[in-house]
């Protein structure tokens, strides 16, 4: 038997070995003990090893065995209150923003063409795009309106709380005008929706702009921190926007942009900023950090990243269907190496071991990364398979009463080809408005019998 308050329904003990008997520790009664002093501290110290807690237990502490007594004997008996529901991961994606289309746009961005394919020319009746798989609606702008409603539903039907955006920044510089432009376009669907945002800054975007005299070297600190006051001004305070007991969510990519130092320095102005993770490993500064998937390990990057979690207030580990990207067919770059898909087992089986790990947080990379081939938005090749099992595991492991099944998907792309044939149809659109309604708060059902109707043409 096993603590209902705060132990996985599963009994496995995040980030330790299932078997150890720390898994039975009732972290909801320690919460109350002079020993730990904040929710993020506990967090960290329900990730430690048994070791760990024994030596913070010793020594000018508070003795945690009296408690601990206290804890097994409460697994083990029956209890008249009722207990509170095992707090639950929030399953995010990471989100691309950066296609630019015809005809919304007047030429095809890079990201579909990366300078070696024309989606002009057509391949087994499919346009030539950067990429080794080909998005079930062909490729598109992420500034059509359309397309941010048919993948936010999407994401919401599959059971996501919420999306991480790749974000570039505040600059007029190469395309980041328009990827600012495209990120704030959604954070309203989002709150229809119901879904939460939170962003990744690409801090790599500062050397840049050094390089072009944008800004004096000496200024790094001062633009990131500029940055990250307009993001609290703004983003930060949307309520649709991730936060973590209160505190705003903030990741950065790679490691190309601000050193450690840097990063300190701009978070140097108190605890009001937000909880900052960092990519891979925790720099001094962050809470911790989130993990990507590196090609050439595999699979066994993910060992390294539980092992270094360990130790973390916040830990964010990610998931992912497999790594196949284009670079070399482009000549951008030499391949950064590959990941099989394995017949959807990769994305199963690192989905599971991400959600069942005892992070707050569990990031899917990526949600439309269709140069590197880790898109699970539906594709020629493998459909909705991936967004399927999303939401066969957030059933099995995260919420029971999850309620949105595979069909439900399909009702998704039914309204985005209505949405295409909107144009001036003011009555179409306000049927659409209603079945995207239905679609994000329910009863599915209704959207569904809308749609038929309107298929019917009754």
């Amino acid at each position: 038997m096993h603590c209902a308050i705060c132990c996985h329904s599963n009994g496995a003990w995040p980030f330790t070995n299932a078997g150890t008997k720390l898994r039975k520790l009732c972290m909801h009664r320690l919460s109350r003990h002079p020993l730990f002093t904040s929710s993020i501290e506990l967090r960290a110290v329900g990730r430690l090893h048994h070791r760990h807690v024994r030596v913070r237990s010793r020594q000018n502490r508070p003795s945690a065995i009296p408690l601990l007594v206290a804890c097994f004997a409460f697994v083990t008996a029956e209890s008249s209150v009722a207990a509170e529901p095992a707090k639950r991961p929030q399953i995010l994606v990471h989100y691309m923003p950066w296609f630019a289309a015809k005809p919304a746009a007047r030429s095809w961005g890079w990201h579909w063409t990366m300078n070696a394919f024309d989606p002009e020319k057509g391949v087994s009746g499919k346009r030539a795009i950067a990429s080794h798989y080909y998005p079930l609606i062909g490729p598109y702008d992420s500034g059509d309106p359309a397309v941010i409603e048919y993948h936010l539903l999407l994401i919401k039907l599959a059971g996501f709380d919420g999306i991480i955006v790749d974000w570039y920044g505040l600059s007029n510089r190469l395309d980041y005008p328009a990827l600012h432009r495209n990120t704030a376009a959604l954070f309203p669907t989002a709150a229809k929706i119901g879904l939460k945002i939170g962003i990744c800054y690409e801090d790599q975007t500062i050397p840049k702009l050094v390089e072009v005299g944008e800004i004096a070297a000496h200024e790094r600190v001062r633009h990131a921190q500029a940055v990250l006051e307009w993001l609290r001004k703004n983003w930060f305070a949307d309520p649709s926007y991730l936060t973590l007991d209160g505190r705003p969510l903030l990741l950065s990519f790679g490691s190309s942009g601000l050193t450690d130092r840097e990063w300190a320095d701009v978070l140097s102005r108190g605890v009001s900023g937000p909880i900052y993770l960092s990519e891979h490993r925790r720099r001094p500064a962050a809470a911790g950090a989130f993990d990507w998937p590196v090609p050439k390990e595999g699979l066994a990057s993910l060992d390294r990243f539980e092992k270094s979690a360990k130790d973390w207030p916040v830990a964010m580990p990610a998931a992912f269907p497999r790594f196949h990207d284009i670079y070399r067919e482009a000549k951008v770059h030499d391949s950064y190496g590959s990941i099989p898909d394995a017949n959807g087992q990769t994305f199963v089986t690192t989905l599971k071991r991400a959600v069942t790990s005892g992070a707050p947080f569990v990031q899917v990379v990526t949600w439309n990364d269709w140069g590197e081939g880790t898109a699970i938005e539906p594709s020629a090749e493998f459909g909705y398979r991936d967004l399927e099992a999303v939401q066969r595991l957030r059933r099995e492991f995260v919420d029971l009463a999850f309620a949105p099944r595979q069909d439900d998907l399909r009702l998704v792309y039914q309204l985005y080809l209505l949405r295409r044939k909107e144009g001036t149809d003011i009555g179409l659109r306000r049927t659409n408005d209603e079945i995207s309604r239905l679609l994000a708060t329910g009863p599915v059902a209704a959207a569904r019998e809308i749609l038929v109707r309107v298929g019917s043409g009754a």
